[in-house]
């Protein structure tokens, strides 16, 4: 009987059964995580949030010192080192080429697009941070493009942060800037935006 069962085998019971698909459950589980899909997922949403408040910090900002602040005299800051002045910029960022005005809204708009695109191989944090905060300064900016005078896709930006012996910027600015830092140094650190690491 004992060599019957050794040969034939034993039926298993409902509760192996059961015991054997929740490990099968919690393996797969393993390799999700293990591949990056659940985190993927959740890195998307960080890059869409940072991009969010990004985004609504500009906004808010600009429209307080359109309200406030445009045709007033600057508020200083920290003496005449730092100081708040509204300007409108065509231009690019820190009032580059401003005769490229179309230009840079159509560059803006291809960034937004390249980003959302990248979004889902995205497996990485930091490269989460960092395209959201791109995201969020070209969202911004292309904003101002598109509703401000005088006129869509030719629309003058609202900057306002004036440090002394500097070009006047924005929040929107800020963000691109430090998203760009960011990629460059998870660049040379061979981190990928899917989460693996190259050495060269």
């Amino acid at each position: 009987m004992a060599e019957a069962e050794r040969i034939i085998g034993t039926p298993e019971s409902p509760d192996a059964g059961r015991d054997g698909q929740e490990r099968a459950d919690a393996q797969d589980a393993e390799v999700r995580e293990e591949t990056g899909r659940p985190r993927g997922r959740r890195r998307v949403l960080v890059l869409f949030a940072v991009a969010a408040f990004a985004y609504a910090l500009d906004l808010i900002s600009k429209m307080i010192v359109v309200a406030k602040l445009e045709h007033h005299e600057p508020i200083e800051v920290v003496g005449d080192w730092l100081r708040f002045e509204a300007i409108r910029n065509a231009g690019a960022a820190f009032g580059f080429g401003e005769a490229f005005t179309v230009i840079f809204t159509v560059i803006a708009a291809a960034v937004i697009v390249v980003i959302v695109r990248l979004a889902r191989k995205l497996y990485s944090l930091p490269w989460a941070i960092a395209l959201g905060l791109l995201l969020g300064g070209a969202l911004g900016n292309l904003t101002d493009r598109i509703f401000r005078s005088p006129g869509v896709f030719e629309g003058a930006v609202v900057d306002f942060i004036a440090p002394k012996h500097f070009a006047v910027f924005n929040l929107a600015d800020s963000a691109i800037v430090c998203g760009g830092i960011l990629i460059v140094l998870l660049s040379f650190r061979g981190l990928d935006p899917d989460g693996t690491v190259h050495k060269d």
